[in-house]
């Protein structure tokens, strides 16, 4: 018994040291570094929690973390609540003939590389020779062509919308997965009981996705709070600083700015954002399933 158990260990120690070296003690730095006020080329020197303090006094990060905030509801509402219906649709009957193409048609955009997604968006929204100012003129509304990410007022959301079109495909998979899990026999029960489609999808379908659907939210939120590709390349957080997000605003200010110690706090409001975000959501479900007992 005790060979076995140092055996597995044994295999498990690389996993353990790469985790613990490359997260937890990378992650203890960041909490360090953050008490700082040091640059890349000069001596660190103690603040305490002043970074934390012009975090919470620069309109910058309000701006950012808004913007994430946008992200978050959007990316909620579509890659999970628009793809869990496109999942129930496609596990229809009356669809199931074509279902392997559809499947095919919206997983694909997810295998395309961030980079090459934004570029495509940022081409088809230029606002002199892109798809989609083109296609207004070209039906008689010309009048609501404009520059798209140049605005302030629409470049975040051009910026959203091109994530929620790689990545609802993929969540739709997903959620595909663990209803084929579901035995049909509790459709045909529900059926034979006078349930209609809608009813069998709260009743039935619903109750027995709740894993994948804590998985996809946890993932989507943290992703939300996490995006910094298609924001850099699309838009670089412009115009001024419109579309910034936390990604974007940690990049600048460590990178640009030079502001290593400040970076790290921003830094760490990133991960103590989505790490309570992850901590709400395992709670929700455990409660939700008669789980919530002491901690």
């Amino acid at each position: 018994m005790y060979s076995k158990k140092w055996t597995a260990g044994l295999y498990l120690l690389p996993a353990i040291i790469l985790v613990t070296v490359f997260i937890y003690v990378a992650i203890g730095l960041n909490f360090y570094y953050s008490l700082f006020r040091w640059s890349t080329y000069s001596e660190k020197i103690w603040i305490g929690i002043d970074n934390y303090i012009r975090l919470f006094r620069d309109e910058n990060f309000w701006i950012a973390l808004r913007n994430n905030i946008f992200f978050a509801i959007t990316s909620v509402t579509c890659q999970v609540g628009f793809a869990l219906i496109l999942a129930a649709v496609l596990e229809q009957k009356w669809l199931r003939k074509i279902s392997g193409f559809c499947r095919t048609v919206f997983f694909i955009p997810s295998l395309i590389s961030i980079s090459v997604v934004s570029l495509m968006w940022q081409l088809m929204l230029n606002p002199s020779m892109g798809f989609f100012n083109r296609f207004l003129k070209a039906i008689g509304l010309g009048s609501l062509a404009i520059d798209w990410l140049g605005n302030p007022k629409t470049a975040i959301w051009c910026v959203i919308a091109s994530s929620q079109w790689q990545f609802v495909g993929y969540t739709a998979m997903l959620f595909v997965v663990a209803i084929q899990r579901i035995p049909d026999d509790f459709y045909e029960a529900a059926q034979i009981d006078g349930a209609n489609a809608l009813q069998s999808f709260f009743y039935i379908t619903l109750p027995n996705v709740k894993e994948m659907l804590l998985l996809n939210l946890t993932t989507t939120l943290i992703g939300a709070f996490k995006t910094f590709d298609e924001v850099y390349i699309m838009t670089a957080g412009g115009p001024g600083r419109a579309s910034e997000v936390l990604g974007t605003l940690l990049y600048r200010t460590g990178f640009r700015e030079d502001a290593m110690g400040y970076a790290s706090a921003v830094g760490v409001a990133i991960f103590v954002i989505t790490f309570a975000l992850s901590i709400v959501q395992i709670r929700m479900f455990d409660l939700g399933n008669g789980k919530g007992g002491k901690a």
